[in-house]
């Protein structure tokens, strides 16, 4: 397994900075200009009121936090009588997190950021009941029906999200992130019906895997350990050396992970600061 140093856990926050960065300019195409702007090595975003999009990560791996930087974020939210949301990495630099607590942050939640080397040893093989296969553009609507409706039933194992969110605008942000620049949808179909689909999203040599979810009624069956495993060998036959994912604690899909190879890395502290 890889040890996860400063300068891997960087990298990958960088490679998610970059994914929120991409999305931001799927939603600023649809709804025009949106908050995004680099911010002391992370990334801060501002889209629409209620989306997982609005938040600064990444922040800690390029020095102090830059304070008037982020006190213009906090009052770009408070116009839109939003807070603002900070994760950070526990590899991060511990000022960052200091400055935030100072500002009036409060810890709310925490994701495990997991991740394991690539290429697999052996490739995914699909059972005759259940069918692997990458979603055609013309699938987008049927892909996405099948992941809101297995994200809005969140499993009920491990440590509950910080935060849900209205279906309508799950459907938005997630098509949004489908059209980021890279990404590829699967779509995994049990007995011929869709039931479950994921995304992946290669980034200077590592595999992001994302947007993964199953039907309710589907659940137990192999599927969420399935899209694991064809997306982990469709990455490492693509060259990537490292595929990582982000679960809540003590989660079916951590447990899912875990059982393919996959260890913690680090996890990521989720800090809030309500509307001033």
């Amino acid at each position: 397994m890889p040890f996860c140093d400063i300068e891997l856990a960087a990298r990958i926050e960088r490679a998610e900075c970059q994914l929120i960065s991409d999305a931001c300019r799927s939603v600023a195409a649809r709804v025009g200009p949106v908050l995004a702007r680099p911010i002391s090595g992370g990334f801060a975003a501002f889209t629409e009121a209620g989306s997982p999009l609005n938040k600064v990560a990444g922040l800690g791996f390029e020095g102090e936090l830059d304070e008037a930087a982020l006190a213009e974020v906090e009052a770009h939210c408070a116009a839109h009588d939003a807070g603002v949301l900070a994760e950070v990495a526990t590899l991060a630099d511990p000022r960052v997190a200091r400055a935030l607590t100072r500002r009036g942050y409060e810890l709310v939640g925490v994701e495990n950021v997991l991740g394991r080397k690539l290429p697999l040893a052996n490739a995914a093989v699909d059972r005759r009941e259940l069918r692997l296969e990458r979603s055609d553009p013309g699938e987008l609507d049927l892909w996405l029906d099948v992941v809101v409706s297995g994200f809005a039933a969140p499993d009920a194992q491990g440590v509950p999200a910080h935060e849900q969110h209205d279906r309508a605008v799950l459907e938005r942000v997630i098509r949004d992130f489908a059209s980021a620049n890279g990404v590829e949808r699967y779509l995994a179909r049990l007995d011929g019906r869709a039931v479950g689909g994921g995304s992946m999203r290669l980034f200077e040599g590592i595999a992001q895997l994302c947007g993964a979810a199953t039907l309710p009624d589907a659940r137990r069956r192999g599927v969420q350990s399935a899209l694991l495993a064809r997306r982990l060998a469709d990455a490492g036959r693509s060259g990537c050396t490292l595929a990582v994912m982000t679960t809540q604690p003590g989660s079916k899909s951590q447990q899912n992970a875990q059982r393919q190879g996959f260890e913690l890395l680090y996890s990521r502290n989720v800090l809030a600061r309500e509307a001033r």
